[in-house]
């Protein structure tokens, strides 16, 4: 008899807007749900702060109904509240002996931890974490990162993945952009509008389109007065993604902070031509040039520059774009992610990995 795997998994509910989300949403699309008895527990929703408390006591009871049957914790995990969240999760887990993995998503762990912590904080942080059997990071900067917190041999590098979508992009001869996310000054909001009032002056048909919730009201405003050249989409559903993404030629990133950006990789996927910036685990996607072009954060002009040479060519973008779904294809496909996560659950009940870490 085959003993399938019990793997109890906690994160931002899968309709929250966000990566986690995301990620989530496409473990379910490639099976993992199939390979593993999979029980999801989504510990945070959108909307009022209420609405949050009351999820997060019925996701702890539901977790603790749960728990018993179950041989594996895996912690979606961000910073700031999300670590707070789920660290509560991660010692009830550990009370009950349970092998626990950590799989860290946030963009901004290194400012959460250095800046917004205190010594006694970043003790605490540094015990939490080391309570997971394997600690799995989304790239090798990360890794690096992560290396005086938490002990090394627990580290795994997993990058994130995507569905590949069965047709190439057919058109890149359009002036038009693509920017999926939170629309925050920590986006890069703030330069994309500024480099699009700059390339309208030479392209007066550029048109950015604008895939999110607004954060931020004086970004928002400053949008409704380009309304020539930015649409607002709101949150869109994968259809309307699938659509914007045939229609704009070119997908736009300028984040100051990242992880490992899903929208990016569906962009690529598709075979979109990318524009982003050099900070995370981008770099380690994209090179500019090959598959894509990248500069630095907080840089308008660099930034208007880069959308601007893309524009003067659309056999250029043509050829990033193709570029940039064969990456995708052979480096970030969800079905081979989802077998390797699956072959880390099994090293974890092989009983080969390491014990709490004390530090």
């Amino acid at each position: 008899m085959v003993c399938v795997l019990k793997v109890v998994m906690i994160g931002a509910d899968r309709s929250v807007h966000g990566g986690v989300s995301a990620v989530v949403n496409n473990y379910y699309k490639e099976g993992l749900d199939k390979k593993i008895n999979l029980l999801y527990i989504g510990t945070m929703v959108d909307g009022s702060k209420f609405r949050k408390l009351l999820r997060a006591f019925y996701s702890y009871l539901h977790f603790l109904t749960a728990l018993p049957k179950m041989d594996i914790l895996h912690v979606n995990m961000a910073a700031d509240a999300s670590f707070y969240r789920k660290k509560v999760f991660i010692d009830t887990a550990a009370l009950f002996h349970k092998k626990i993995l950590i799989h860290e998503h946030g963009g901004d762990f290194q400012g959460f931890y250095y800046n917004k912590s205190t010594e006694k904080g970043r003790k605490i942080i540094r015990k939490t974490l080391n309570k997971a059997q394997i600690f799995v990071v989304l790239s090798q900067t990360w890794a690096d990162f992560f290396k005086p917190i938490v002990n090394n041999e627990k580290i795994i590098i997993l990058e994130n993945a995507v569905p590949i979508p069965p047709a190439l992009k057919t058109s890149y001869d359009d002036h038009n952009l693509l920017f999926l996310g939170r629309l925050c000054k920590e986006k890069g909001i703030m330069e994309l509008l500024d480099a699009i009032s700059i390339a309208s002056q030479k392209y007066p048909d550029i048109r950015l389109y604008l895939g999110g919730i607004w954060e931020d009201d004086d970004l928002k405003n400053k949008a409704a007065a380009l309304k020539k050249h930015v649409k607002y989409l709101g949150w869109i559903d994968d259809k309307k993604k699938e659509r914007c993404m045939e229609k704009c030629s070119v997908f736009v990133l300028p984040t100051y902070f990242e992880g490992q950006p899903i929208s990016l990789l569906e962009a690529m996927a598709k075979g979109m031509t990318v524009v982003s910036t050099e900070v995370g685990g981008i770099p380690q996607i994209v090179t500019t040039g090959q598959d894509g072009v990248l500069i630095p954060p907080k840089d308008t002009q660099a930034l208007a520059e880069g959308i601007c040479e893309l524009l003067d060519d659309a056999d250029t973008k043509k050829r990033l774009g193709i570029n940039a779904r064969a990456r995708a294809t052979q480096s970030y496909n969800m079905r081979e992610r989802v077998n390797e996560l699956v072959a880390i659950y099994e090293k974890m009940m092989q009983g080969d990995n390491y014990e709490e870490t004390k530090l």
